[in-house]
């Protein structure tokens, strides 16, 4: 994995190196850049962005298609799914809600099997992939080389060295790239990064990030494939096993799929919600470019059923600045930071995303708290650092299209909150101390670690290929 950022790059050095000139300096500076069309190339947007949604489950009914469909400068012409009855109820869903918007009939969704045949199609703008995490990298990839603006959920990425290829081929086109980490569009967790940011807790020492859990369990038995559902290709680059309903996705609604609780389609909560609150923790930490140093730490993981990713667990890093993280099941959801002089706690409070999200409430619900009310009251100074603003995600990732400047979350952003979750989930595995080099991106003197930055891809569903 070659890597060409160096560690503890600032958001303004990398966004010079990666997009050069005045576009990335337009960029930093907040304002949009006035760009030439001949460097938009031929998908510029013009008065609407056509919008081509990739995986249409249950994050993207819930979230990721209202996240866009209620912008009037963006409209979604597209659904794509490899389950044949997933797109015809997306096609509804998307041609109902335009219908009741217009106060007309309304049929302008196409709908397709297989994400090639959408890009492919030249109308389409930007696509939100919204599939489960073994396809992220993969279709991300295909998309930016093929010119289309990208928001993708999280995690970034299966494995590290995927997440190191996305984000160098999203650099390298060009295109404008959004993780889908909402909580950075949430001004308490803006807030919260500000003031740990600017002192108001004095020298930051210890972050305690509290993360949900899934349960173990799972129906084993093999069951015929649906012949709505083309389920080779859903496996990807992972083995080839047996279908059985509990390792995809229900085949009646919409809840909560059973992938999300298999090691062979991710890590589990470390990258399902660790994604966000690594994400924000580094926000606060100014790491967002960088990683830990060390990484330790014990898990339990069933020793039956389908379903096996972590179960109760404690994973520790340290950080070059100092700072020590700490990720368990037995904190409140959320992120507490520890400074020489207080504390900061910050959550979603009773935000939620999807009906079906598992999420430890809290008693109090509140969203942001402090060991002294006047933390949270104080005001951050016109001198003092102040984080890039966003009032809403799927908003930021349009107007970025627009103007082409630096979307909130961007690619790299989203590679090194995904890389530090994995490197948890790595810790989890391996009963020892590790030490991690983030600028080379590999574990020092640790082989058995370092073969674990990637895995067997099944052909031809190769990242990168």
């Amino acid at each position: 994995m070659n890597r060409p950022y160096r560690t503890g790059t600032s958001r303004r050095d990398f966004l010079k190196t990666a997009g050069g000139g005045a576009i990335a300096a337009a960029a930093v500076a907040g304002f949009p850049a006035i760009v030439p069309a001949s460097v938009l190339g031929p998908h510029a947007p013009g008065n609407r962005i056509n919008i081509g949604a990739i995986g249409v489950g249950r994050i993207s009914r819930g979230h990721d298609l209202p996240g866009v469909w209620k912008y009037d400068s963006a409209r979604i012409v597209a659904v794509c799914d490899v389950d044949a009855r997933r797109v015809e109820d997306a096609k509804r869903l998307v041609n109902g809600y335009y219908a009741k918007k217009t106060g007309q009939a309304y049929d302008g969704v196409a709908g397709y099997g297989d994400y090639r045949e959408l890009l492919n199609n030249r109308d389409i703008d930007a696509v939100i992939v919204s599939t489960p995490d073994h396809w992220h990298a993969l279709i991300t990839v295909a998309a930016v080389r093929a010119g289309r603006d990208v928001y993708l959920q999280k995690p970034a990425s299966l494995t590290i060295a995927e997440g190191r290829t996305l984000s160098d081929a999203v650099h390298r086109s060009g295109r404008i790239f959004q993780i889908g980490s909402q909580q950075r569009s949430s001004p308490q967790w803006r807030y919260a990064a500000e003031l740990v940011r600017n002192g108001r807790i004095g020298r930051l020492q210890t972050v305690k990030i509290g993360l949900p859990g899934d349960p173990a369990g799972g129906v084993e038995a093999q069951m015929p494939v649906p012949q709505t559902f083309a389920y080779d290709m859903w496996l990807g680059s992972t083995p080839a096993v047996y279908y059985t309903e509990d390792r995809v996705h229900p085949q009646a609604g919409y809840g909560r799929p059973g992938w999300l609780r298999c090691e062979q389609f991710g890590a589990g909560m470390i990258t399902g919600w660790g994604a966000h609150h690594l994400d924000c923790a580094h926000w606060a930490m100014d790491t967002e470019y960088t990683g830990p140093v060390e990484v330790w730490g014990t898990a339990e993981f069933p020793t039956s059923g389908l379903w096996n990713v972590h179960g109760p667990f404690k994973t520790e890093a340290l950080y070059a600045n100092g700072v020590h993280m700490i990720v368990s099941g037995d904190f409140p959801n959320g992120i507490r930071f520890e400074g020489t002089e207080g504390w900061i706690f910050v959550s979603r409070g009773n935000e939620t995303v999807t009906a079906s999200d598992p999420q430890s409430r809290l008693k109090d619900e509140q969203a942001l708290a402090a060991s002294n009310p006047a933390i949270i009251t104080s005001v951050i100074g016109p001198d003092e650092v102040h984080l890039y603003e966003s009032a809403d995600h799927h908003g930021n990732w349009l107007d970025c299209i627009r103007s082409r400047r630096q979307p909130i979350a961007p690619a790299e952003v989203a590679h090194r909150s995904c890389t530090a979750c994995l490197l948890h989930h790595i810790a989890m595995k391996l009963p020892r101390r590790l030490r991690w080099d983030p600028d080379k991106e590999r574990f020092t003197g640790d082989e058995q670690a370092n073969a674990m930055l990637t895995r067997p891809q099944r052909a031809p569903y190769v990242v990168g290929a």
